[in-house]
């Protein structure tokens, strides 16, 4: 298994995109796994010391996922993801938006598009690679301020520690 696999996390602000590369040690179909599995992306989504708690997901094009990201005091930040396309073990696109507990979307943080690619490299490693598009340069500079790169970065390690796992 390759260790430390290197993940290219590049800003375009000129066309408000985050573009995120990563390779996985595993196979398409655990990466592929990992990302649409409820219980599989509760264990790796959020930031340590952070955990991500589904309260439902249905994925498939037309459907969503609803989740909390739950802070170490028991605070929740909710968020939903709706799918647009699907095609299986390939790629799907997104909508993200945060959202309250209620559902209702909270118009005052940025919201963004996600493009989610993957590409078997070998029999055992898997290149994701992520484009996240937000509405305006000023959303794009919030969410960085919010942290994305740090914690999304702290999560796609928390992906690589997984699939170590499953592989044992």
């Amino acid at each position: 298994m390759k260790k430390d696999l290197a993940i290219d996390f590049s800003v375009d602000r000129d066309n408000n995109i985050i573009r995120v590369k990563k390779e996985f040690s595993a196979p398409v179909s655990r990466v592929w796994k990992a990302w649409t599995q409820q219980e599989l992306l509760d264990q790796w989504w959020a930031p340590e010391p952070w955990k991500c708690e589904t309260k439902s997901m249905d994925f498939r094009e037309g459907g969503k996922w609803i989740y909390a990201m739950v802070g170490p005091n028991g605070e929740k930040h909710w968020s939903q993801a709706d799918y647009q396309s699907v095609k299986t073990l390939i790629s799907f696109t997104g909508y993200d938006a945060f959202i309250d507990e209620k559902g209702n979307r909270n118009t005052g943080l940025p919201e963004s598009s996600w493009k989610v690619e993957f590409e078997e490299d070998s029999v055992d490693t898997t290149r994701v690679t992520m484009e996240i598009e937000h509405e305006s340069r000023e959303d794009l500079e919030k969410i960085l301020e919010m942290g994305f790169q740090e914690g999304f970065t702290s999560a796609l390690t928390n992906l690589d520690q997984l699939l170590e796992k499953e592989e044992e």
